[in-house]
């Protein structure tokens, strides 16, 4: 069976071959005894299932143009003639097409001819089969071309995802941005307050710390006075045992004692005022200290909703950046597609330029074939004349021959001659000296 060849040729198949290949694409079926002694209506049906492989007939073969018919008397009379005809035409178009050398005839479809059935089969098997190889090359292309294709609708279908997620989180932080001003302008606010309780509980604490030290300071001072109190007592005690011996001196020490005790306990009083006071205070810290503990908390949970709208916007970052990459995946995906069809449309040009090229090729052995003819006449009449010119040249060489030998003999007869007169010239020279 023939194979499909890259260039395309018109060999003449064997019968079986065109068998096997008809048989094998299901154009028809037939025998060697049908390519052997061919009919009309073999043909004919031969002729009509390789056009409607090649996609030549549009029509359905049996069907017959009535407008045409109408023009006829008797329109039943001319159908299969028609039929034949319009069947005759389109094969003859074909042929021509493909280039075939041998012109078809009428008569072929009529009265055909076994060897001439054979080429005409031949060659339209040759040229569906150089299609096909064509196709086959160029089916690769196509299979990715629609993988291409169906990539590249997932990713529309994908980025139309993608735009409505974006839409409706653009949406909401649309609804949300004014919600999110005022609790930025709250956290600000309350970040403010922060920063100036931080500053006063500094202050506070740092006051705080001097009122410990005084405070410490106040009842080391009282520790001190009830210390010099039971002194006091224990001298008083002394005293009063001696008071018999010196009254005045005694009297005088009483007082002293007396205003130091008094002086000792105002001291007592005021350190003690000044430590509720400073408790006072204290109180007061923890309240406020409380109550920045609490705004505290709610700041910290504003911020929560300001991270979490933080972190919403990046989701919608990424989202964009997503689609961005889809997007850029998209035109490498049309680039692929551009290049498939260009890779195609190479193919049908390398496809043109290689039957240009041999159409080319053959016009060009044509010449070459028809200038080696014209060049091999002449030289063959230039060859003939210069025949006739040899043998004319031999024919002069023959003559010159036969004068040169019939000069010669008769110079050798002239020569024989002269030497016998010369000799008897001699000889009676001779003879009259010796006399």
């Amino acid at each position: 069976m023939a194979t499909t060849q890259s260039m395309y040729s018109l060999p003449v198949l064997a019968r079986p071959e065109i068998i096997g290949i008809l048989a094998e694409y299901q154009i028809i079926n037939i025998s060697d005894s049908d390519l052997t002694n061919p009919t009309s209506n073999f043909v004919f049906s031969l002729y009509t299932s390789l056009l409607l492989h090649l996609d030549s007939l549009q029509e359905d073969p049996s069907q017959v143009d009535f407008e045409a018919l109408e023009r006829f008397e008797n329109p039943d009379m001319h159908v299969d003639a028609i039929r034949a005809i319009n069947l005759y035409r389109k094969i003859k178009d074909v042929l021509a097409a493909i280039e075939c050398p041998i012109s078809f005839t009428l008569p072929d479809l009529i009265r055909p001819d076994s060897n001439r059935t054979v080429k005409f089969a031949s060659a339209i098997i040759n040229f569906f089969l150089h299609k096909d190889s064509k196709l086959g090359m160029l089916k690769p292309f196509a299979e990715e071309l629609n993988v291409l294709e169906e990539e590249r609708k997932q990713r529309e279908d994908k980025i139309s995802l993608f735009g409505e997620e974006i839409a409706a989180f653009n949406e909401a932080r649309e609804r949300e941005k004014p919600l999110v001003q005022e609790a930025e302008a709250k956290v600000k606010e309350l970040q403010q307050n922060l920063d100036n309780l931080n500053s006063y509980q500094l202050i506070l604490r740092k006051e705080r710390q001097a009122m410990k030290e005084k405070a410490e300071e106040l009842e080391n001072t009282v520790k001190r006075s009830e210390y010099e109190l039971i002194q006091a007592t224990q001298e008083n005690a002394t005293l009063r045992s001696k008071i018999v011996q010196s009254p005045d001196k005694l009297q005088r020490t009483l007082e002293e004692k007396k205003v130091v005790q008094m002086e000792a306990k105002d001291s007592e009083r005021l350190a003690f005022q000044s430590f509720q006071e400073k408790t006072t205070v204290l109180e007061v810290y923890t309240k406020a200290s409380q109550k920045m503990t609490k705004q505290l908390a709610q700041m910290q949970a504003i911020q929560e909703q300001v991270n979490s709208y933080k972190s919403a916007e990046k989701d919608v970052k990424q989202l964009k950046s997503k689609l961005s990459d889809d997007q850029m995946l998209e035109k490498s995906l049309e680039a692929k597609v551009v290049e498939s069809q260009a890779k195609a449309r190479q193919s049908d040009e390398q496809k043109l330029l290689i039957e240009q090229e041999a159409k080319l090729r053959h016009e060009e052995d044509t010449r070459l074939l028809n200038n080696a003819k014209l060049e091999a006449e002449s030289r063959k009449h230039d060859l003939e004349t210069w025949g006739r010119k040899i043998e004319t040249v031999v024919a002069e060489v023959d003559s010159i021959k036969e004068k040169t030998k019939s000069t010669k003999d008769h110079a050798a007869v002239t020569q024989a001659e002269l030497l016998k007169k010369g000799e008897a010239i001699v000889n009676e020279v001779i003879f009259y000296n010796i006399e």
